[in-house]
């Protein structure tokens, strides 16, 4: 029976980047996700087949078996859920754009950490795979504001964890092998052949889950179809608290694997990816890639993999990235776009034709294979290029820097700010920006001060307000953002970043190089005054 609840309106369910992120208690308030879910259901109907699935955090089980229920309450005909509940972000939009599905939910807080007292979230994904726009997710925001009711089909939880098709209600409901479509579609696109006989030499790597969503797909894929050694995936189990790890791919926190491959014994290739499989780390034997120069490595070697043999279209990179990729856009004689950060952005161009790889400076990498970064995929990309080259990580970095120059380039994150003293500091850098131009700053003289904003070349939508940005006349700059991806407090985002072109100097400590750069930007922000921050949590 199809039950009408009456439900209060809320006013903070305006999504960020990546969707709806809150402490899972703040989810689990009575009414709270039916809002929401509802809302989405509003604004982007009539949704007739729907994709469903998440990185099987803590909740994920119980928010699935409710949205089920408010599916077949709204007149969906069809949801196709990952079995367990489990599906990656990136597989969630393969699933999508496979089966020509009307969009899907998506239950993650990507990197965030897990368990009944952490993050949960939820994000809608529209029919080409891709996270809704901006345009939904404010029509979404302004509906969750003034819902008087949703409705829901009282019925029994639908066992997830055998695949096969049940009934709830009028609506069918497919549950799939969570892995095949994915792996399906990465043979399909790299060179499986190649990665196969490099992972079954005495080419030794490893690649940590971190106890998230990419274990299972990681497993088959490397281990199972690809051969490499039993154990080269660690922390391959899901887990609903990710083992009380924090799932974010970086120097930090994912210390285990870093352990491992800065020690004499290091493997030759290392990787991680996150809560939800959209984002990685890439290493070498004691050697760190940067995600910028990673974005870039890929883009330069893109015909090692079949799927781009014949060169890419073009490239997005978000505006806080490294520039590294642009000059290889320009070597390559293609268009190469600068957008706000968040993935959406990049489904406008993709959609048009208008680029084959984009990326974010946060780990996340991808191509118009699906409408999300993706994890595993950079990593594939990797060892494809490694089995066509036959070198270390390191040596294809050395090469690299030596034939584009360096784009020396950090970014120092500092979580859990109290809201308020953030948001000080931002007005207080804005304040500056008429009289900064001109100035010289140590060796650095100060050309152009603004506020990031982008119109789409696809629907001249225009975005304003995405970072604060002190570019100097030598191509330096310094960019401070509010990330859109945590739920307690504020995190402060500062990037610093600049240009080497003498090879014999592309070889020092990213720290070192742009140290100068950091002293100016804790001048100009009075940060450690105005935050009582001496470190940055997070520096990569």
């Amino acid at each position: 029976m199809i039950h009408s609840h009456s439900s209060p309106s809320f006013s903070d369910q305006r999504p960020g980047t990546s969707g709806l992120r809150k402490k899972v208690k703040h989810f689990q308030q009575q009414h709270y996700l039916e809002n929401f879910v509802q809302s989405v259901l509003n604004v982007v109907g009539p949704v007739k087949k729907m994709v469903l699935g998440g990185d099987g955090r803590y909740f994920n089980d119980t928010a699935i078996q409710i949205i089920l229920r408010m599916a077949a309450a709204n007149g969906v005909q069809e949801v196709i859920v990952g079995q367990s509940g489990i599906l990656s972000t990136p597989a969630a939009s393969c699933v999508i754009r496979k089966y020509q599905a009307d969009g899907g939910f998506i239950l993650s807080a990507s990197h965030n950490p897990a368990g009944p007292d952490e993050d949960f979230g939820i994000k809608y994904n529209m029919g080409n795979g891709g996270p809704a726009p901006e345009k939904v997710t404010e029509a979404i925001y302004a509906a969750t504001t003034n819902l008087e009711h949703y409705t829901l089909l009282e019925a029994d939880d639908i066992n997830l964890n055998n695949q096969g098709t049940v009934t709830l209600g009028d609506m069918q409901v497919q549950i799939i092998d969570a892995v095949a479509d994915y792996a399906e579609l990465m043979q399909s696109f790299f060179d499986f052949k190649a990665i196969g006989s490099l992972l079954k030499s005495d080419f030794r790597m490893k690649f940590d889950a971190m106890h998230a969503v990419t274990g299972p797909y990681a497993k088959v894929i490397l281990e199972d179809i690809l051969g490499a050694a039993k154990g080269t995936v660690m922390n391959a189990i899901p887990l609903s608290d990710f083992g009380g790890g924090h799932p974010d791919p970086n120097l930090t926190y994912a210390k285990e694997l870093v352990d491992i491959m800065f020690n004499e014994n290091a493997p030759d290739f290392g990787a991680a990816s996150d809560g939800d499989g959209d984002r990685n780390m890439i290493l070498g034997n004691n050697f760190f890639v940067n995600p910028s120069d990673s974005l870039a490595v890929i883009a330069a070697n893109a015909t090692c993999a079949p799927a781009c043999a014949d060169g890419l279209k073009g490239i997005a990179r978000s505006m806080p990235t490294s520039a590294a990729v642009d000059r290889v856009a320009e070597k390559l004689g293609v268009e190469c776009f600068e957008t706000p950060t968040g993935w959406k952005f990049f489904g406008n161009l993709m959609d048009a034709g208008r680029v084959s790889l984009c990326g974010e400076e946060s780990f996340g990498t991808g191509s118009d294979h699906v409408r999300e970064k993706d994890g595993l995929w950079a990593v594939l990309f990797w060892l494809n290029i490694l089995a066509v080259r036959q070198t270390s990580v390191q040596n294809i970095m050395m090469d690299h820097w030596k034939e584009y120059g360096r784009n020396y380039y950090s970014r120092h994150d500092y979580e859990a700010v109290d809201s308020q003293a953030a948001t000080d500091l931002m007005t207080h850098l804005r304040a500056q920006f008429t009289s900064l131009v001109g100035q010289t700053l140590g060796r650095y003289t100060v050309a152009v001060c603004d506020d990031f904003s982008y119109t789409d070349p696809i629907d001249q939508s225009v975005s304003t307000g995405q970072g604060l940005r002190i570019l100097f006349d030598d191509g330096s700059r310094i960019v401070f953002r509010l990330s859109g991806t945590g739920t307690q407090g504020a995190t402060i985002r500062i990037y610093l970043e600049s240009y080497e072109a003498d090879a014999s100097r592309c070889n020092q400590d990213a720290q070192d190089a742009l140290s100068d750069l950091i002293d100016i930007a804790m001048q100009l922000s009075q940060l450690k005054e105005r935050t009582g921050r001496t470190q940055p949590t997070v520096i990569t």
